[in-house]
């Protein structure tokens, strides 16, 4: 079954942030070797726990198609929700970096 157009772009959105999220582990891993504090590695852990869950949500975006495909409410939900996320990390990405 093809995979609907708000999957596709939800897929995609979940690409950019593990992209994002990829920017801020490595800051922040080197913000962990350079002063050890706790709230730096409780940081690390955030950043683990999003690329872990956003690298799920496109396994199964593109292994199991079909659980999405039928309901156009749940391919709505999905993309929002990955939206959202997407600007909350970005958004932390932004100000990190700078």
């Amino acid at each position: 079954m093809a995979m609907g157009q708000q999957i596709l772009a939800a897929s995609a959105v979940a690409g950019v942030n593990l992209l994002l999220l990829g920017v801020l582990l490595g800051v922040w891993l080197r913000n962990y070797r350079t002063f050890g504090t706790r709230f730096v590695l409780g940081l690390v852990g955030f950043a683990v726990a999003l690329l872990v869950e956003n690298g799920v949500a496109l396994y199964y975006f593109f292994s199991m198609q079909s659980l999405y495909a039928g309901d156009p409410g749940v391919q709505t939900a999905v993309l929002v929700t990955r939206s959202v996320q997407f600007v909350a990390v970005a958004t932390l990405t932004y100000v990190t970096v700078k």
